[in-house]
């Protein structure tokens, strides 16, 4: 699974680190920055399914263009960003991923990139969790120093001494240019892991209207969830009663209508599209009703969406939800909270979420805290920095004066992060 993610001049970020939890909540006014880091998970895992740099943000037949593009993916005035990723293969061994890229002429080139392996020995008794101090490193790929307009550039492959070279496209990451070729067994480890997990980014932005239709049946989400009939009826039987029955636990719990069963079935002919239901009852009536999607309001589908994707996404995975709060009442923000932890924690997937809504703040507690990051601009530089919110020193005293949702609301937080880094304590590293 990842572990972090760290930006230097990507975008508006300078150098900042962002951990991932196995429920991240990332929080900040709006251009603070929180887009902007989910734009370089976008691109990593786009890179990671083969596609070249320059369409992995410009976009392409196949492919959306990422927010800015080309243009706007480098920290102004430069010309070059990298990014940073850390995953966690076992309790002893992580992978540490580096990829440089110089944008110019409306392009991108791979500047540098390289793959460590880092082990780590055992935790001795007393200690806490499952691994001590750092025993070793290895480098399993790099790159060398290559000319300006040089088409191609020389990676090095781990043979126990310099490295073998290989000539390899300027075009694309190394790192899934070596997917699929024979290696050393630790090379392909390391790049395995590393792909599988970048590749496992799921960026969800649902789209009620996108919902309201039929769906041709299909075995994965589309991002806008806009085939969500069709992804419940295509799944094996035993599967998809077992979800329907999840969603209508938690569906039920809405308050826009009393909810029975939430369901798809195949409709049509041949039977190859499909449509979501629900069914309704009230009391004084006694008999259900069904609903179909076009009737179910954009909270309830919004909620739906986000269940869906979290029941459906392989283990390990991450996935990533912008506005998680979006179109739901306030007094639900305990029902979403318990859904996200719940459901993430049995079927192991990584959640990072950002939100502006303080009710679902207030539902997350002290007890979350140390799980939530802040983004926020710096006052002279404009650069944005991600700050855990336990590291900020007067944190203590913030909370006396009320909950995280309030002290977001108001403004507290980023006023506290503005008065100068004398104010952090030491976090994670």
């Amino acid at each position: 699974m990842i572990t972090a993610f760290e930006f230097q001049n990507w975008k508006s970020y300078s150098d900042s680190k962002l951990h991932v939890d196995p429920l991240t909540v990332l929080i900040g006014t709006n251009a603070s920055g929180k887009s902007n880091a989910l734009d370089a998970l976008l691109f990593l895992n786009r890179i990671a399914h083969g596609a070249q740099l320059t369409a992995a943000l410009q976009g392409d037949a196949a492919l959306g263009a990422v927010r800015g593009g080309v243009e706007w993916a480098a920290r102004q005035p430069g010309d070059t960003f990298s990014l940073l990723v850390t995953v966690r293969s076992d309790d002893l061994t992580d992978y540490e991923y580096r990829i440089e890229v110089r944008v110019r002429a409306n392009r991108c080139e791979l500047l540098g990139e390289q793959l460590v392996r880092v082990k780590y020995r055992p935790a001795k008794r007393g200690e806490q969790g499952g691994r001590g101090v750092q025993s070793g490193s290895l480098r399993l790929f790099w790159t060398d120093e290559c000319e300006a307009d040089a088409p191609n550039v020389t990676a090095r492959l781990y043979n126990e001494k310099r490295g073998s070279p290989r000539s390899m496209s300027r075009a694309n990451a190394i790192l899934s240019q070596l997917v699929g070729q024979k290696h050393r067994q630790e090379i392909q480890d390391g790049v395995s892991a590393v792909t599988g997990a970048l590749q496992g980014i799921f960026i969800l932005d649902p789209i009620p209207a996108h919902m309201r239709g039929y769906s041709p049946l299909s075995d994965q989400l589309d991002p806008d969830t806009n085939n969500i009939a069709g992804v419940l009826a295509a799944l094996p039987e035993q599967r998809r009663q077992a979800i329907e029955g999840t969603l209508t636990r938690y569906l039920g719990q809405l308050p826009e209508r009393d909810i029975r069963r939430v369901y798809a079935e195949a409709v049509g002919k041949f039977g190859t599209d499909a449509m979501l239901y629900c069914d309704e009852a009230w009391p004084e009536s006694g008999q259900a009703t069904a609903v179909d999607a076009r009737g179910m309001s954009d909270g309830s589908l919004r909620f739906l969406a986000i269940l869906v994707a979290l029941l459906t996404r392989p283990e390990g995975s991450l996935l990533v939800v912008e506005e998680v709060g979006n179109g739901l009442h306030p007094s639900r923000a305990q029902l979403l909270l318990g859904m996200l932890r719940e459901e993430a924690t049995r079927r192991r997937v990584d959640v990072i979420v950002t939100t502006h809504n303080p009710a679902l703040l207030d539902a997350m507690g002290t007890e979350m805290v140390p799980f939530i990051t802040v983004a926020h601009r710096d006052a002279v530089s404009g650069s944005s920095h991600l700050t855990l919110l336990e590291d900020l020193g007067d944190l203590p005293k913030l909370l006396v004066q009320g909950t995280v949702g309030r002290l977001s609301s108001c403004g507290l937080i980023e006023a506290s992060l503005q008065s100068g880094p004398h104010r952090l304590r030491t976090g994670r590293p």
